[in-house]
């Protein structure tokens, strides 16, 4: 994982941009950007450029919601980030790629650049992702991504993954 420029990390197929308020607006109110991807964006990622676009403030910092851009052909095709900074020790990964891009392999990318990206800060111990639990593919993701199952609660099933080393 890399830093080419301000708020964007970098894997080897994949752009996590940070989400500007023009992008939160663009996505609320239907404004299709052309480097958006044909079925982006999904129903997730309105859920959450909804909830952007009502804060006052960006407190998330480079701790906010991402945009997936693959870079082959610079599409915007899902939605990766954390929900909120590190507290005690611990941030929360959430994601989602479009359906013409599943089963690429995108989403299980996306999310080790978070977790690279986490456990460079001294202040993260964990990582924990939720999944519905008959939300199979998105618990292999969690899999994929190198999480844990942990436990069965808040109507999620929880993986986590400890600081490397």
């Amino acid at each position: 994982m890399s830093l080419p420029s301000a708020g964007v990390l970098s894997t080897r197929r994949l752009l996590l941009r940070l989400i500007t308020p023009a992008d939160a607006a663009a996505v609320v109110e239907n404004h299709r950007a052309p480097d958006w991807a044909p079925d982006f964006p999904a129903d997730g990622d309105r859920e959450i450029a909804g909830m952007l676009h009502r804060q006052r403030d960006d407190e998330s910092g480079p701790w906010g919601h991402r945009l997936v851009i693959e870079r082959a052909t610079g599409l915007v095709v899902g939605g990766v980030g954390f929900f909120g900074p590190p507290t005690d020790g611990r941030v929360e990964v959430g994601y989602g790629i479009v359906p013409s891009r599943r089963g690429l392999g995108y989403a299980p990318e996306a999310v080790r650049g978070l977790l690279a990206f986490a456990f460079d800060h001294p202040d993260v111990v964990e990582v924990i992702g939720g999944a519905d639990p008959a939300n199979h593919a998105s618990r292999r993701v969690l899999e994929k991504s190198g999480l844990s199952f942990r436990e069965r609660g808040d109507g999620l099933v929880w993986y986590a993954v400890p600081r490397p080393g």
